[in-house]
């Protein structure tokens, strides 16, 4: 009996979290993320100041959640098995790719250059937090040798280098497509990944 009872409110607070996200991804869209208020954000979804923090801190943690809900929501089932170790733990950047390219093409592009940095900065911290675990465990057991890099000094590489091809493609007047953006991202982490991590 408490089993269907858990499962509705697992599907009401999914509800209530996922009407918090999509009212901030709105306001982003109509006007400058720095000022966006809570109470903004409570207006659109029609929810509650004490159920916004029951779930979040504050706005910055409602679009990190929204970050990590999105990564989760396209991480494929499995990866090809001919993928290298090191190709799978760069799994997220064609979804993403993917995604700014259709929010371009359907009036994403009117994000400010100050809202990306912000957006793309919680992605950074997102990417990372995404990809720690596996490089920490690729490296574990490795001997430290001198030359080699530190696992928080790789998780932080991949993650900005990825933000970095990011924000070059969205600033670019290149007409690279998501494949083609992705590719230079690859182009630049796979071989320290490969040395490292092979």
């Amino acid at each position: 009996m408490t089993l269907p009872a858990k499962r509705a409110k697992d599907r009401r607070i999914q509800r209530t979290q996922g009407l918090l996200r999509e009212a901030l991804l709105s306001l982003i869209h109509e006007k400058n993320y720095d000022s966006i208020v809570v109470n903004d954000i409570l207006d659109r979804a029609n929810v509650g100041r004490s159920t916004f923090y029951t779930h979040f801190r504050g706005k910055h943690e409602l679009l990190l959640s929204g970050i990590h809900d999105h990564l989760r929501s396209v991480q494929p089932a499995s990866l090809p098995a001919s993928a290298k170790r090191y190709e799978r733990l760069i799994w997220f950047s064609l979804p993403i790719f993917e995604l700014v390219d259709r929010q371009r093409r359907t009036g994403g592009a009117r994000i400010g250059t100050r809202d990306r940095a912000i957006i793309h900065e919680h992605l950074q911290a997102a990417v990372a937090d995404l990809i720690a675990e596996d490089v920490r465990k690729d490296l574990q057991g490795r001997r430290s040798a001198a030359g080699r890099i530190p696992p928080d000094l790789l998780i932080q590489y991949v993650a900005s280098t990825f933000i970095l091809t990011l924000h070059w493609w969205m600033g670019s007047k290149s007409p690279l497509l998501p494949k083609d953006a992705d590719d230079v991202f690859r182009g630049l982490v796979l071989p320290t990944l490969a040395a490292t991590l092979e």
